[in-house]
């Protein structure tokens, strides 16, 4: 049976952990995928948006631990990216 992956206080506590551990030894199954943005955003805009709908996202966004203009923004990407 594979180890639980231990929680850290720190980035620092982290890399300490995963210069020196292996891997293979643990379970990442109930591990979270994380999306990092790294280009920079150079255009804004303004968008009017019922208050209850802004709510809710802000709600959503807070839920699933991301700032709610990033959530928007990963929904507009979804919305393109799909099929329909």
């Amino acid at each position: 049976m594979k180890k639980k992956f231990p929680r850290f206080k720190s980035d620092h506590e982290a890399e300490e952990f995963v210069a020196k551990a292996d891997l293979t030894e643990y379970d990442f199954s109930d591990m979270v995928p994380m999306r990092f943005e790294l280009r920079r955003k150079n255009k804004s805009i303004n968008l009017r948006l019922p208050e209850q709908l802004l709510d809710a996202i802000r709600k959503k966004a807070k839920r699933i631990g991301i700032p709610y203009q990033r959530f928007i923004r990963l929904k507009l990407e979804e919305a393109l990216h799909s099929k329909t």
